[in-house]
């Protein structure tokens, strides 16, 4: 019974289609067009394209790092990444419907027919608010310990984003988060299809809800020096620009704006940062050893034997914390 739950949903989810695609470098676009717009006083299509696409970015070694990063995990780990994430939230799931249908004696199968329209839009919902909080903590979680921090320091070395920035993300830092996300989103999606939903349903029109999310966070975007914002609704949903400032290296920024989605966690938990709409930001690592992460051994290596070295030290202090209370000697 589970390998066939989980079968229909890591098809369904691996499925990117056309279509997908399309609303993600329209967003893109729209995005570039709006900012420009709004900015530039001589508009010119060379003049669109310059300021789309300025050299100073897309030549940085940052933008190469990226570059190589993103074709070379692409060619990696999509076999890994995308079924364990969803067999993560599925087995979490499987596990909670099965226990509350133990617990409250509940045996009915899967609904035969299709869900209706307004049980496809709620279920979307309370997904998006479940994945945005499980994201918050965790985000948060990589900023506090420092295990986690060496990983998430691949993301936070970009020096300019340029969009795939978005992927500039640890191998095992993927696979972490994505376990993780598979507590609160795996609970919630078990108790949806044990009484309203067949698994298989976790598109609209054609589109995953991992699509979807991203598409409303703009998450490609976001990755970019396009100052986005959404006026009112930013007190609703994280801008583009409200992003940004996390990547910052000013110190007023630090720990700001962990969130995914939804502004209203950053606010909730005192962790929100505003920034001026047109406030210039300086991007990177104020780390020494920046640069470091400027190449495929250091975003791919480095980070891993950073983490050994905590792991090291944290046995190297656990005889001395044994034998303490047995030393008679003045600390």
């Amino acid at each position: 019974m589970f390998s066939e739950f989980a079968r229909a949903i890591v098809e369904k989810l691996s499925n990117v289609n056309l279509t997908t695609l399309g609303l993600l470098l329209l967003t893109a676009l729209g995005s570039a067009v709006i900012a420009y717009w709004r900015t530039a006083e001589h508009k010119s299509l060379r003049d669109f394209f310059d300021f789309a696409f300025p050299q100073e970015v897309i030549l940085h070694p940052s933008a190469r790092a990226d570059a190589m990063f993103w074709i070379t995990k692409r060619a990696m780990m999509p076999f890994l990444l995308i079924p364990a994430g969803v067999t993560f939230v599925v087995a979490v799931g499987y596990g909670t419907r099965e226990a509350i249908g133990w617990l409250l004696n509940i045996h009915a199968t899967l609904p035969g027919g299709p869900a209706g329209s307004v049980t496809i839009v709620i279920f979307t919902a309370t997904m998006l608010v479940a994945y945005d909080i499980s994201y918050y903590l965790y985000h948060v979680a990589q900023h506090r310990f420092p295990f986690l921090w060496e990983l998430h320091k691949v993301h936070h070395s970009a020096e300019v984003m340029v969009g795939i920035t978005k992927d500039r993300v640890h191998p095992l830092d993927d696979l972490m988060n994505r376990m993780w996300d598979g507590v609160i989103p795996g609970i919630c999606f078990g108790i949806w299809s044990l009484i309203a939903l067949d698994p298989v349903e976790v598109a609209i029109f054609g589109i995953n809800v991992y699509v979807i999310r991203n598409i409303l966070m703009m998450d490609f975007v976001r990755h970019t020096h396009l100052k986005i914002s959404f006026g009112p609704l930013n007190n609703i949903i994280l801008c583009p620009h409200w992003h940004q400032v996390h990547h910052s290296i000013d110190p007023r920024h630090y720990d700001k704006n962990f969130g995914l989605l939804f502004s209203f966690w950053d606010r909730l938990f005192g962790t929100q940062f505003v920034p001026e709409p047109d406030e210039d930001l300086k991007f990177g690592l104020v780390d020494r050893d920046v640069r470091d992460y400027q190449s495929l051994f250091g975003l791919y290596i480095l980070p891993l034997k950073k983490m050994a070295r905590h792991v090291m030290r944290l046995f190297h202090r656990r005889p001395n914390v044994v034998a303490q209370p047995q030393d008679s000697s003045p600390s």
